[in-house]
């Protein structure tokens, strides 16, 4: 396939190009989703006369728990099935042993140097026929003959290791594969529909790391425009305070990489009870952890119960991770949790250049307060009056009769949540 072919934008392939160009603009310009727009893109290619039977866009991303997305198109369903990969071991094997793996290779190689629009073609059946890649030869055995594959970089040209970009492959079954109009048009239109898709990938990464970093619900008031200083709300709401009890004398003691080991496990246990019971982490203090639970008027029985139940699984969930800490000889962790229900305001708090989202008012000190005497009262999980009161099933909890809090001028009634 020639790279320099000249192309008349008055001959059928020329208007082609155009009318996928300007499509694929005013798409990215109205913010449509990426697999919208590999769907729409492979339907004007079919229609067009290109005889696609599979195409797929693949990405890195940028969260804590997957390494990117990927969007797989074939004719059969007319349909876009998406897909997520975690990072670890196995998503690593994938991309090594793929056609893109190798394409980025060889950039490196180059320094950079080369074509920044790498591509490569392979005929999957036939004389010509090279199945160098375990794809290939999965291809070949459905019926493929013919499979192109291009990565659009987004980055400074000349340094192949910076920047990101977008993997995309195309397969064909028909006998004579694709022709050279065929690439010509993709290798012409990829450029524009990478632009549109990153623009939907920007804000979908942003989005990403806001929740990740903030929680979900802070994440997108500041993603839909929450950022001044000082613009908060007053919300009544379940705080959840946590903190595992003689951190300062383990972390003294153990090694530091033990230490983040623990405190991974240990915050990941408490916050996965959360995930579906409505529960928001707010924020991870050294080893304390602050969560609400947001409380309508008309499901505030129904709120504590999830806040409840949240508890006992997450200490019922600990109990078992520290047993077999211990027997692998690792270091375990205790940890003391306290329920309250309170006004607090909510927003954005903090200096002119760097906020925090997070919640404030007597009620956030006071659910600290009380979880410092579960140690001294022997319970791991204690309950304001506050929120004993709010309970349908008061059998849950036990009366512990009433204990001062430091900085609060009155005894306050507290009860055990029983485990």
């Amino acid at each position: 396939m020639s790279e320099t072919r000249p192309i008349s934008f008055d001959a059928p392939l020329g208007q082609r190009i155009i009318e996928l160009h300007v499509w694929a603009v005013r798409q990215g310009l109205l913010g449509t989703a990426a697999a919208e727009l590999l769907d729409g893109f492979c339907q004007r290619l079919v229609l067009g006369g290109l005889p696609l039977w599979r195409a797929s866009a693949a990405m890195r991303t940028l969260h804590p728990q997957w390494g990117g997305y990927s969007y797989l198109w074939r004719r059969d369903l007319n349909a876009i099935e998406p897909s997520q990969f975690e990072r670890g071991t196995e998503y690593r094997q994938d991309w090594l042993t793929s056609p893109f793996a190798y394409l980025v290779g060889q950039a490196r190689a180059e320094g950079g140097s080369g074509d920044p629009w790498r591509h490569l073609r392979r005929r999957l059946c036939g004389p010509e026929a090279l199945l160098d890649f375990p794809l290939l030869e999965e291809l070949a055995r459905a019926g493929g003959t013919d499979y192109f594959a291009q990565i659009v970089r987004f980055g400074p040209e000349g340094d192949a290791s910076r920047g990101t970009g977008i993997a995309y492959s195309f397969t064909t079954d028909r006998r004579e594969g694709f022709s050279e109009d065929d690439l010509t048009l993709l290798r012409a239109v990829l450029p524009a529909l990478s632009l549109a898709i990153m623009a939907h990938a920007g804000h979908t990464i942003a989005s990403g790391l806001l929740e990740a970093y903030l929680g979900g619900d802070a994440g997108r008031r500041v993603h839909a425009g929450a950022v001044e200083r000082g613009s908060v709300e007053s919300i009544r709401a379940v705080l959840w305070f946590a903190d595992m009890r003689g951190f300062t004398k383990l972390a003294d003691g153990t090694a530091g990489l033990k230490v983040i080991d623990l405190l991974d496990e240990v915050f990941e246990t408490l916050t996965a009870p959360l995930r579906s019971r409505g529960g928001q982490v707010l924020k991870f203090m050294g080893d304390g952890m602050l969560a609400i639970f947001p409380l309508p008027a008309e499901t505030q029985a129904e709120t504590c119960r999830h806040a409840m139940d949240a508890a006992r699984e997450a200490m019922d969930s600990l109990d078992r991770i520290n047993r077999a800490r211990a027997e692998a000889l690792r270091p375990v962790a205790e940890v003391d949790l306290a329920l309250h229900i309170g006004e607090v305001l909510y927003g954005n708090v903090g200096a002119a250049d760097r906020l925090d989202f997070t919640v404030i008012g007597p009620a956030v000190n006071e659910a600290a307060r009380i979880e410092t005497l579960c140690e001294p009262l022997g319970h791991k999980v204690l309950v304001s009056a506050e929120f004993a009161a709010a309970v349908t099933d008061a059998g849950r909890l036990q009366p512990l009769g009433h204990h001062s809090l430091r900085g609060v001028r009155r005894p306050r009634a507290i009860f055990a949540l029983n485990l």
